[in-house]
């Protein structure tokens, strides 16, 4: 199985999630933080990234007369290459960000479900927008989120830190051919490029 696969399931990536920051993890403690998953699946989908190489063993120790393993995210086999980006079938695609949207929502309702969840005290925001951009514009406005995405990515556990999960999702909308444009480029009669979801 190759990275793209590996990564494409919802399961997987909620692992991997969970052991961001250079954390290490017992398949035991995995599936207390996935506590809505069967353990057998949590167990099942850890020796699949284990024999991916997207975990390696960090240690092991015995417990109860069995070897337990702790496990950490290799970075490196994280990412999906530019090769294997480019060369992804629109149904990988639609497999994909099915697996994403899945993983959002398991998230999501986990945090919600945790003792003393709080969204608007802790900043939740799910905000969806249409920004009208040439090539250019959207290529200059990736790179500026990355910079500063890449910014935090080093940040590692410590105190006052919490981890905090970003999905960035962009695609072209539909243009509406249909609606009036006005002389100074806003369409529609009010002029509104975006709709706001958000928890504030």
């Amino acid at each position: 199985m190759d990275t793209l696969d590996l990564l494409l399931h919802p399961v997987r990536l909620r692992i991997t999630h969970a052991m961001s920051g250079g954390r290490t993890c017992s398949a035991v403690e995995l599936c207390a933080v996935l506590h809505d998953v069967p353990k057998s699946t949590v167990y099942r989908h850890v020796g699949l990234l284990a024999e991916g190489g997207v975990l390696e063993v960090a240690g092991e120790q015995r417990v109860r007369g069995a070897v337990e393993r702790r496990y950490r995210l290799r970075r490196d086999r994280m990412a999906i290459t530019p090769e294997a980006g480019a060369s992804m079938s629109l149904d990988d695609h639609r497999r994909g960000f099915a697996a994403a949207m899945a993983v959002l929502l398991a998230e999501f309702n986990a945090y919600l479900d945790r003792p003393g969840a709080a969204p608007f005290a802790d900043s939740v925001g799910y905000r969806q927008g249409v920004y009208w951009l040439s090539p250019d514009e959207l290529a200059e406005m990736i790179d500026e989120l990355r910079h500063s995405f890449a910014s935090r990515a080093g940040n590692g556990p410590a105190p006052g830190r919490r981890p905090h999960l970003m999905s960035p999702i962009f695609f072209p909308a539909e243009e509406p051919v249909s609606c009036e444009e006005h002389p100074d480029g806003r369409g529609g009669a009010d002029g509104q490029a975006h709709t706001e979801g958000q928890a504030k």
